[in-house]
């Protein structure tokens, strides 16, 4: 098993894969319009310069805002499991709560994945059954 630093690095890598090139397919495929020729024209690299810079720059602010809102999420998720340990009898451990395991996170803009990674995700954490 990989230690948790390095789980979060990869997770990390993988998040700024994915938005990259989700970031690439649009912008490709919204400015893109000759593949006749190896070189951009000066029309698809002013539109490629716009594209990107617009999501990197819608990403920068949805980042901001995540970042300002995460410690009242953290806290609200903090309170949460502990009067869910509250409830619980003595003896028994706070994962028997229904419901007191943390909420997933929300994506970054551009981070969602394509319907088929979702399929392949769920797909391992399923078990697999014979048909």
């Amino acid at each position: 098993m990989e230690p948790p630093g390095e789980q979060q690095q990869l997770r990390s890598l993988r998040d700024f894969l994915l938005v990259y090139n989700r970031m690439t397919e649009l912008c490709f495929l919204r400015c893109i319009s000759n593949l006749n020729y190896r070189a951009l024209t000066r029309e698809e690299e002013a539109c490629l310069d716009g594209c990107a810079g617009k999501l990197v720059h819608s990403n920068h602010r949805l980042m901001g805002a995540y970042v300002q809102l995460m410690p009242s999420i953290v806290q609200r998720r903090i309170s949460d499991y502990e009067a869910a340990a509250a409830q619980v009898a003595p003896g028994s451990s706070p994962k028997e709560v229904p419901g007191a395991a943390p909420a997933p996170l929300p994506a970054a803009v551009g981070t969602e994945t394509h319907p088929n990674q979702r399929v392949a995700a769920s797909a391992e954490s399923t078990p697999d059954t014979v048909s």
